[in-house]
């Protein structure tokens, strides 16, 4: 599970990275591990903060109604 993740976050990683550098460069790797590395970083900050930044309107309406 978690090797198809990796998989998929360098995939998405080269992808990025193959649009602003060439892909017989030397640090290639590099920078598609920082890419991937990053979109891990923001997708755990919308995990994380998704339910705080819903769960204030719905209980603000439901505090209002009683």
């Amino acid at each position: 599970m978690i090797a198809l993740v990796v998989r998929l976050l360098l995939l998405a990683g080269g992808a990025i990275a193959g649009w602003f550098f060439a892909k017989d460069q030397p640090n290639f790797s590099v920078i598609q591990m920082a890419i991937a590395v990053l979109l891990l970083v923001f997708f755990v900050f919308v995990i994380g903060f998704w339910p705080r930044r819903w769960r204030h309107p719905f209980s603000a309406h439901k505090a209002k109604m009683e």
